[in-house]
């Protein structure tokens, strides 16, 4: 089985979803309940296919989050991801 936990930062590998980061809300059966705090909110998570999921080693504690709170959280994780990857720096700024 996967290594995907409830509170895991996970990346959509397929569907209308697909490279788009998410938090895990529930996990079993094969599949994983998965939210963004902005169209997918907590109260109606997407369903998706533990194969179509990438996951990372990010945990988030899911006690207490609201949708505002989960939306600054993964704007956050992707900003911090996207300057860090494999990326050129622009004219003027050092990494």
């Amino acid at each position: 089985m996967s290594n995907i936990k409830v509170g895991s930062v996970v990346k959509a590998c397929a569907g209308r979803d697909k490279d788009r980061w998410f938090v895990a809300v529930a996990v079993g059966g094969g599949f994983v309940e998965i939210a963004d705090g902005k169209e997918r909110r907590l109260a109606k998570p997407k369903r998706k296919n533990i194969k179509h999921i990438s996951p990372t080693d990010t945990l988030i504690d899911t006690g207490g989050l609201t949708d505002k709170k989960l939306r600054k959280l993964i704007y956050d994780f992707e900003t911090r991801n996207l300057y860090h990857e494999d990326r050129q720096p622009l004219d003027g700024e050092v990494f």
